[in-house]
């Protein structure tokens, strides 16, 4: 395999305590390249810091709760610098995680509407714990040949479209129709200086993205940003108008952390707020989404580093994926949702970051964000949206994996991927997408598995939950 691994100078055969610890000689790579690389990847992901605290912040739980957007911007960076720095430890590889968009998204959309923030922080430590001892057991296998691989694709595909459509609603961008589901603008029209924003930001974030621009949407969301400070310096435009977070100066640029939502967690409460089936319904979500998804990215992003042993296999693939479930429970004990291995490492990786110290570099650099999180208050909905946009087009990409001609797979992948944004529903989609699947398998005469089967019959009953619950006197 060609790979980048001789760019960058001469090496380090120094033999110091680093070269050992982290197989610097081994995988041909030196301090100065892991540190570039280090630095590299947290510009391309440190956007998660403000893009988080937009997706759960501007979510209310059952109760009507929101979570408060400074505290959201501190756990968001500490989660980011334990989970990567524990990888780089324990896997040394050189990938940076950070709380997961769509599984955010599950958190804020799908499990908050039906539970408290604690209850659905505490699905998101479930979920970890499950992923962590599958990992340990070798299960992985099994529950990757349960589901197809064309499903796998279009559920990346579908979070994708419901993570742009998003966005496109926060902005204003699009918004509820007279007399079609949605329109454009208002009145089918683009009006108001926050979508201007919106439309200015996304423009610059495509422009700068497929120019290959270091940190293109970190750099988008800011100069979008600064653009809405000065729009709203203006007073007749009104501040209802930004939504959520109206884009001011705060009186300060640097605070103490606020680490109010440490430990903010009720692990089974929302079994019993929402009931079994639904809360087993969004945990299987959740696992679904945390656990393949990593999967893929670890894999590509070896791959793409040169770190496959002969036979294809990841090294200390075991400590990777187990690292990938602590850092789903890091999220859930900080309320910042699941984290997990972001593909924006492979910016670092295109720097020549191949070793987990590169991920300590990373990791410090999060960690130093925690006290930059008034700057976050300043960043509306507007300046950060168009991010949910371009990583929605960069996941629909999985689409081309699918063998569209083949209509056993076409159906059920298409259903998985447009019933996610037609119906505001992640947990919809899968379950659409495996039905499908399974009962074609059927109709076909062969036999699904009987793990695919069990998930079906879970999504039936989540699907007609509302008839279950009227026959067994449910309230």
């Amino acid at each position: 395999m060609t790979t980048r691994l001789e760019a960058g100078g001469p090496l380090d055969r120094s033999g110091g305590p680093l070269d050992r610890f982290f197989d610097l000689t081994a995988r041909r790579s030196t301090v100065a390249r892991e540190v570039r690389g280090g630095v590299t990847t947290f510009v391309a992901m440190a956007y998660i810091i403000l893009l988080n605290p937009i997706i759960l912040g501007g979510a209310t739980d059952v109760t009507g709760a929101k979570l408060s957007i400074s505290q959201l911007t501190t756990m968001t960076a500490l989660a980011a610098a334990i989970s990567t720095i524990i990888m780089g430890l324990v896997g040394n590889a050189p990938l940076a995680l950070a709380s997961g968009l769509g599984i955010n998204a599950v958190i804020a959309f799908q499990a908050a509407p039906h539970m408290t923030w604690p209850q659905a922080m505490g699905l998101v430590v479930l979920e970890g714990v499950i992923i962590v001892i599958l990992a340990v057991t070798g299960l992985r296998e099994r529950i990757m040949n349960a589901i197809p691989l064309a499903i796998k694709h279009a559920i990346a595909a579908g979070i994708g479209a419901f993570i742009a459509l998003i966005g496109m609603v926060d902005s204003g961008f699009v918004s509820p129709g007279d007399g079609t589901p949605l329109n454009l603008g208002t009145g089918g029209h683009l009006a108001g200086w926050p979508v201007l924003v919106f439309v200015i930001g996304l423009l610059l974030m495509i422009v700068l993205y497929v120019r290959r621009v270091p940190g293109a949407i970190l750099l988008s969301i800011a100069v979008a940003t600064v653009l809405a400070v000065i729009l709203n310096s203006n007073a007749t435009i009104a501040a209802k108008a930004w939504g959520t977070v109206v884009p001011k100066l705060p009186s300060k640029l640097v605070s103490t952390p606020d680490f109010g939502l440490i430990g903010k967690v009720d692990l089974f409460g929302g079994f019993g707020r929402a009931g079994v089936l639904t809360a087993l319904v969004l945990l299987f979500t959740l696992v679904l989404s945390g656990f393949f998804d990593a999967m893929g990215t670890i894999l590509g992003l070896t791959e793409e580093a040169g770190l496959l042993d002969e036979e294809g296999r990841v090294p200390k693939l075991g400590r990777i994926l187990a690292v990938d479930g602590l850092a789903a429970i890091t999220g859930g004990l900080t309320s910042s949702s699941a984290g997990t291995v972001f593909v924006e490492s492979a910016a670092g990786i295109g720097e020549g970051a191949r070793t987990g110290l590169a991920n300590i570099v990373t990791g410090i650099l999060f960690a130093l964000t925690l006290f930059l999180t008034p700057i976050a208050a300043v960043v509306p909905a507007q300046a950060a949206a168009p991010a949910l946009v371009i990583v929605g087009a960069l996941m629909m990409t999985q689409v081309a994996k699918i063998a569209w001609s083949d209509l056993d797979i076409a159906i059920p992948a298409f259903l998985a991927i447009v019933v996610m944004p037609f119906t505001y529903s992640i947990t919809n989609g899968v379950g659409a997408g495996v039905i499908a699947y399974t009962v074609i398998q059927t109709a076909r005469g062969r036999w699904a598995g009987w793990l695919l089967w069990l998930i079906s019959v879970v999504f039936v009953a989540y699907f007609g939950i509302t008839v279950i619950e009227k026959i067994f006197g449910i309230s």
